[in-house]
C-alpha cells in the first residue's frame, strides 16, 4: 500500500481535447500517461497515406515507448481520437520512484513486457493472418472502438483498404 500511495501521489492529471497532439515527431516524450477517459492514437505519413501503429484507451499507458524509455526523439505521432483525461508523471519522476520502490520497478517492468508482447502479438496477426482473421481479432479485443473513431483509421491499423474495410464491417460477424 506504501508503494501504492508513493507511486499515486506523484500523479497530476491533464485533459485533452479531440485532435490534441500529445507528441509530435521529433519531440521526446516527457510524460507517461495512465488513460482514464478517451481513445488515442500513435501513427506517422508516409507517401499521403496515415499509418496507424495503435490505439490506446482505459486502463492502458498511453506514449511513444521508446521515445519516453530512451529520451530519444519520436519519429511518430501521438494525438487523441476524443477528449481524453490522463494521469501522468515525468520520467524524472518515475526514476526517483524506481530508485525508491522496487516494487514500482517491477511493476513497470511488468508493464513494459505485456507491452512488448502485445507488440509482438500484434507483428504476427499483421504478417501470419487474413484481413478477416485481423478484423475479428480486432472486434474482440477492441468491438467498443467501432463506435467511437473513424473507420478509416481501423482500416490503416488493420493494414486493409477502407473499401475492404467496409465490406468487413458490413459482412462478417464477430
Amino acid at each position: 500500500m506504501a508503494d501504492y500511495n508513493l507511486l499515486t501521489k506523484n500523479l497530476k492529471t491533464k485533459t485533452f481535447k479531440k485532435g490534441d497532439f500529445i507528441t509530435v515527431a521529433e519531440q521526446t516524450q516527457r510524460e507517461l500517461y495512465f488513460v482514464k477517459s478517451g481513445v488515442q492514437m500513435s501513427f506517422f505519413d508516409s507517401d499521403n497515406k496515415t499509418h496507424v501503429i495503435a490505439f490506446t484507451y482505459p486502463p492502458s499507458l498511453c506514449a511513444i515507448p521508446e521515445s519516453f524509455s530512451f529520451q530519444i526523439p519520436s519519429k511518430y505521432f501521438l494525438t487523441c481520437l476524443t477528449d481524453s483525461e490522463m494521469d501522468y508523471i515525468s520520467f524524472e519522476e518515475l526514476q526517483k520512484l524506481f530508485d525508491r520502490s522496487q516494487q514500482i520497478e517491477r511493476l513497470f517492468r511488468r508493464m513494459t513486457e505485456a507491452v512488448l508482447a502485445g507488440m509482438i502479438n500484434r507483428h504476427i496477426e499483421l504478417h501470419s493472418m487474413t484481413i478477416e482473421e485481423r478484423y475479428k481479432t480486432f472486434c474482440q479485443r477492441s468491438s467498443h472502438l467501432l463506435q467511437l473513431i473513424p473507420h478509416k483509421y481501423i482500416a490503416s491499423y488493420l493494414g486493409v483498404a477502407p473499401t475492404n474495410f467496409s465490406k468487413l464491417y458490413n459482412t462478417v460477424k464477430f
